[in-house]
């Protein structure tokens, strides 16, 4: 069985047009909405931060499954579908939130405010049906992609052949090294997102805490660059290094009793339930990564390395054939 060129097929080019660009429009109405009635200060910068939030998430998918089809990659397939799943969950999460960042008078009946107050005529209701589309849009389209994920599966089915050849163990050592380049890439998004939404809505510039996450920001995107190149090199004392700060970066979970103690709650009223997602999403991908990082740890110098190099050097599955051997054929004409 051939492997088709990048973008030849039917699935691969569905797979691809099948993005939640209508969510983007939706975000952006609400966006607009509100930005004629309010300015974007404390509580309502949750709006500002949900559009941008979804504009990075539609380019990060996009580009993560441009990069899954041109390397074959079934393992950043699955992962961009749980990754659509994801963004259909905070989707229904920011239902609540923007109801809370508006609606702050439950009871109008003596004193109408167009802005803070929930009825008929309100923001509230004029923003409410475009936030509920986005949800369901992004859960039409992940169905979509589940039938074109069965396509593609079955069409990149002898591509991991085309790279290690037919030797089980060969494959197995090759799968976990594709789970660890993905859980790197997505791990670099959870942390993104999190970090965007203190910046933008909790933390105050003044603070303490505002320079230690600007400070962290290199610190992590350095870690997962380092992590990725050391298993793709296979450099041990990278590797190590790596692991260790991969373990010491899993007590950023205690960010969660911030969200919900009484002395500072209310700083993460507006935002809590993302961040609470968010953070505990981090946690799990961060803890895989470090697991599975182990794996690849100790498949170190037993016989991939020429592969993951070669692919990574830009090689496709169908470029490279490193694990196939060639043998000479007499075609009759």
């Amino acid at each position: 069985m051939a492997i088709e060129p990048f973008l030849t097929t039917r699935p691969q080019r569905a797979f691809i047009a099948t993005k939640a660009i209508v969510v983007l429009v939706m975000v952006a109405i609400t966006f607009r909405l509100v930005d004629d009635k309010v300015r974007f200060t404390d509580g309502y910068k949750t709006l500002p931060c949900y559009l941008a939030l979804f504009a990075l998430a539609e380019v990060f998918e996009l580009l993560m499954a441009f990069d899954a089809l041109q390397m074959r990659n079934v393992i950043q397939l699955i992962g961009i579908l749980f990754f659509h799943l994801a963004l259909m969950i905070a989707a229904a999460l920011q239902v609540h939130q923007t109801k809370t960042a508006l609606v702050k008078f439950r009871g109008c009946d003596s004193t109408f405010n167009e802005i803070n107050c929930d009825g008929p005529g309100t923001l509230w209701r004029r923003v409410e049906p475009f936030v509920i589309v986005a949800p369901c849009v992004i859960g039409a389209s992940w169905l979509s992609l589940c039938y074109w994920f069965r396509e593609l599966y079955a069409e990149f089915g002898w591509a991991i052949f085309h790279v290690v050849g037919a030797n089980p163990k060969m494959k197995t050592m090759y799968r976990y090294y594709q789970i660890m380049i993905c859980l790197l890439k997505f791990d670099f998004f959870c942390f993104t997102g999190v970090t965007m939404q203190l910046l933008i809505i909790v933390l105050h510039r003044d603070s303490a805490e505002f320079g230690v996450t600007i400070a962290a920001i290199p610190v992590v995107l350095m870690l997962l660059i380092l992590c990725g190149l050391a298993v793709q090199r296979e450099i041990r004392w990278i590797m190590s290094i790596s692991l260790a700060l991969m373990l010491a970066s899993l007590t950023y979970l205690y960010k969660l009793v911030r969200f919900y103690s009484p002395v500072s709650r209310e700083q993460y009223a507006t935002t809590r339930a993302t961040l609470t997602v968010f953070t505990i999403v981090a946690f799990l991908l961060l803890s895989a990564t470090f697991v599975v990082g182990i794996r690849c740890f100790l498949d170190f110098d037993r016989g991939v390395l020429d592969s993951k190099v070669n692919v990574a050097m830009g090689q496709s599955p169908l470029q490279y054939q490193g694990g196939v051997p060639v043998s000479h054929r007499i075609s009759i004409e």
